[in-house]
């Protein structure tokens, strides 16, 4: 006897599937989606941002043009000739120097099809997301980086043998950053009243090969079993006389440019005040997500959408005397790439 099977044909409007993409009255989850991903863009961009922490805010208010000016007052000097009785002294001026810098808006997207987002296996919308994030936050670190890295206020690390270095081309993998050089270098921000940061101290934003190099130090070894692990900053790896140290890829290296091809790292020695970072109020690092269908008549058959950001930004240097610039080698990476 055959065994008979009944076919039922499926209802389809019998099912109230929600999907990203229903965004009728009542039904939009449009909104979610885009806190979610926005989100996602910021977790994935904001530890790169190192270069960007240690500078002080200057945000231009919306509606007040694309450039700021910071104003530095010169210090008075000494009144060291004493008073005489009954006479008013001449008494003294202001003097104000200005610094002027521009925002520009930096930016990049991902254009997906509705067949790619149909067919592909992976979530290709997140994945767009970390990638965007990762872009965005290098992006925005570099231009920070690229302004505060060209100061004046340069020093050469020596080699092993104490040769003294004066100039980036003369620089070889023996030329290390060591706890010495690194005191030296506060010393010479403190001859320049050069204040810590709030919580008294000062910052150096150091490549993760310089860290490798630096740790193999016995005197570095040796200091850090004073450390409070409880106060430490993020990407910290260590502190040697009052100045933390913050490991990053995006630390500026310039490839090849020492002797014999060897490549040349910089590492920033930060006090407060030193350098200014400023953005558009409203105009911060944003993610912009437009969904198939939400292009109208540009995209007639939804068949695009995209995932992107944007943001408008720029950095200057406020007191050149407030941080120094080390170059040195690597033996770790000796002949690194530039970044």
């Amino acid at each position: 006897m055959m065994e008979r099977v009944l076919h039922v044909p499926l209802m389809l409007t019998l099912f109230d599937t929600q999907t990203t993409l229903l965004n009728t009255t009542g039904n939009d989850l449009s909104p979610e989606m885009k806190t979610y991903y926005q989100d996602r863009l910021i977790d994935n961009a904001e530890p790169a941002l190192v270069h960007d922490r240690f500078g002080t805010k200057y945000p231009i208010p919306k509606g007040k043009g694309k450039t700021t000016e910071f104003r530095k007052y010169s210090p008075l000097p000494k009144a060291l000739t004493p008073l005489t009785e009954g006479v008013t002294p001449a008494g003294n001026k202001l003097n104000v120097t200005t610094v002027e810098a521009t925002v520009a808006q930096y930016g990049d997207f991902i254009e997906i099809s509705d067949v790619l987002d149909l067919t592909a296996i992976d979530r290709n919308l997140e994945e767009s997301t970390k990638l965007l994030g990762g872009q965005a936050g290098r992006t925005c670190d570099t231009v920070t980086r690229e302004v505060i890295t060209a100061g004046t206020n340069v020093w050469y690390a020596p080699k092993d043998d104490g040769t003294e270095i004066t100039s980036r081309a003369a620089i070889d993998r023996t030329c290390l950053l060591t706890p010495k050089v690194v005191r030296h270098a506060v010393a010479a921000l403190k001859r320049m009243n050069t204040q810590p940061l709030e919580d008294g101290h000062y910052i150096a934003i150091i490549h993760t090969d310089t860290a490798t190099d630096i740790m193999d130090n016995e005197e570095w070894a040796e200091m850090q079993k004073y450390v409070n692990p409880e106060k430490m900053y993020d990407g910290e790896v260590g502190r040697i006389g009052g100045v933390v140290f913050v490991e990053s890829t995006e630390a500026k290296i310039w490839g090849g440019a020492g002797a014999g091809g060897d490549s040349v790292y910089g590492t920033l020695i930060i006090g407060a005040n030193a350098y200014g970072v400023t953005d558009v109020e409203g105009g911060g690092l944003q993610h912009i997500v437009k969904q198939l269908g939400s292009s109208g008549t540009a995209d007639p058959l939804n068949q695009r959408a995209t995932s992107g950001w944007k943001a408008m930004k720029t950095a200057e240097r406020l007191v050149e005397e407030y941080m120094i610039r080390v170059e040195h080698g690597s033996g770790t990476n000796p002949q690194a790439e530039s970044n």
